[in-house]
């Protein structure tokens, strides 16, 4: 046994696979798929931001959300989501989850439908929150 902050693709990969088969072989089928929202500036369309996420077995799984201070209060983050949702309710989504932090945006995700269903305290003052999301 190894613990490491350095696994290595070949274990990744391995690992991800190994648990992708598991899923396929009790499921009956395998539609785990990345999903993600772009956010380009306006000049010269680079990536400032966006959502990174995953679809599979029904959920959709919001990874990370984030855009620059400059982009945000504007309504941005609201259509990011909606566009993620819109995506994952085509590939047969019935609900999402996504996990933030106390001083991330847990309010953000309520005002877009998103419920609390669990919290963890972490370090002092620190919590990660659960929401989830019917997209039916």
């Amino acid at each position: 046994m190894t613990v490491t902050d350095a696994p290595g693709a070949h274990a990744e990969a391995l690992i991800e696979e190994g648990l992708a088969r598991f899923n396929a072989e009790n499921a009956g089928y395998r539609d785990a798929r990345p999903l993600a929202v772009l956010v380009s500036e306006p000049d010269s369309k680079a990536v400032a931001g966006g959502l990174l996420g995953r679809t599979t077995l029904g959920l959709l799984f919001i990874d990370l959300l984030f855009l620059p201070a400059s982009m945000r209060k504007r309504g941005l983050g609201s259509r990011i989501m909606q566009a993620a949702e819109a995506e994952a309710r085509q590939r047969g989504c019935r609900k999402a989850v996504v996990i933030t932090i106390n001083f991330q945006a847990p309010e953000f995700y309520q005002r877009q439908g998103y419920r609390m269903f669990g919290q963890v305290d972490c370090l002092p003052g620190v919590a990660r929150i659960f929401l989830s999301k019917d997209l039916a």
